[in-house]
């Protein structure tokens, strides 16, 4: 059995949920890790010394690349720090990427991203987390996928509280509408909270501050004649994320509350839940787990990056069309 060599890219809380999808299994192993900050680097190989005495530490993250010969690298910077390290990582041959969420945030980032992996044959997953959950997955894939509900119609994705950022917690939700919708998204239109009336870039500090990204409604018009409404804040609210989903013979709500996670569908006259299967392992390592799996078996990951990529569109689609007084953006956007 081939043992994979991994990399861990921001050492961090995400990346410590990054490395523990690497416990115990046989065909992995946490060979390096790499942070600017050498305090944060030194507390995560203490953290994982009993899991991996060997791990080589670096603060430069080509160092670590040109030394190490990985096969698998892990992305867990702030949120406008992924560009040049997943494409180096690419450019230096590793197999696989994990890369936190969102993809990028601008284009040309994303674009440059996404060149370099489909150019060097790299398999690319994005940290969407809900597509490693059992909530979401099995709602998606054995409910609305076989019919429960009929034809899907329209999607609501509702997140408030203090971090509906677009950039940092609204990637999710908008994946998701994207995930259950199926189809390319063809155009939107978007409002931005008061205050952001001149936010058309991103100006965020990589998720930290909730007060440098706008929280924001929006509008997906879907190839296959889906609609998505996105419902972002406001931050003032408490946190609430839930999704509705409707369909031709029902609809569905998912509530993905701390407490009591559910999913419930009414097809007649009452709402029924559920029944949510549990898997040994959900989230963050499941998703560092079936990239081990698809490097060492082939196949392709559920949140690949050019999903990754639609949604950084539909993002920036949001900032041009409040930029232009709420109009119809098209996607994909000009590259211009």
């Amino acid at each position: 059995m081939r043992t994979y060599k991994v990399g861990v890219i921001g050492c961090g809380v995400i990346g410590g949920h990054h490395a523990s999808g690497l416990v115990g299994l046989p065909n992995a192993t946490l060979a390096a890790a790499c942070d600017v900050i050498p305090g944060t680097l030194n507390a995560f190989k203490q953290r994982w010394n009993d899991s991996w005495p060997n791990i080589s530490m670096y603060t430069d993250h080509r160092e670590m690349l040109k030394k190490e010969d990985l096969d698998i690298v892990t992305v867990a910077t702030s949120d406008h720090l992924h560009a040049d390290l997943v494409v180096n990582a690419s450019n230096a041959g590793v197999k696989g990427i994990f890369c936190e969420k969102p993809l990028a945030t601008n284009l040309a980032d994303a674009d440059r991203m996404i060149e370099a992996v489909e150019r060097n044959n790299t398999i690319l997953s994005i940290d969407h987390t809900r597509r490693w959950v059992p909530l979401w997955r099995y709602t998606k894939e054995e409910v609305v996928g076989k019919n429960a509900i009929g034809r899907v119609q329209c999607i609501l994705g509702f997140l408030t509280g203090g971090r509906a950022m677009l950039f940092r917690n609204g990637t999710h939700i908008i994946d998701m509408i994207c995930y259950f919708a199926d189809s390319a998204p063809e155009w939107v239109s978007a409002e931005l909270e008061t205050g952001y009336e001149d936010y058309w870039e991103y100006r965020g500090d990589g998720g930290h501050d909730p007060a440098t990204e706008p929280a924001a409604h929006g509008y997906i018009h879907f190839a296959n004649g889906v609609r998505g409404f996105y419902v972002g804040g406001p931050k003032t609210t408490r946190r609430m994320l839930r999704l509705e989903i409707i369909g031709t013979k029902g609809f569905i709500f998912i509530e993905d509350a701390f407490t009591e996670p559910r999913a419930q569908i009414r097809t007649s006259d009452k709402y029924e839940d559920i029944q949510i299967p549990t898997w040994d392992v959900v989230g963050i390592p499941a998703g560092v787990q079936e990239l081990v799996s698809i490097v060492d078996e082939g196949g392709e990951p559920v949140s690949p990056g050019r999903a990754g990529r639609e949604v950084v569109e539909i993002i920036l689609g949001f900032l041009d069309s409040n930029r232009h007084n709420n109009a119809k953006v098209k996607i994909p956007l000009p590259r211009d």
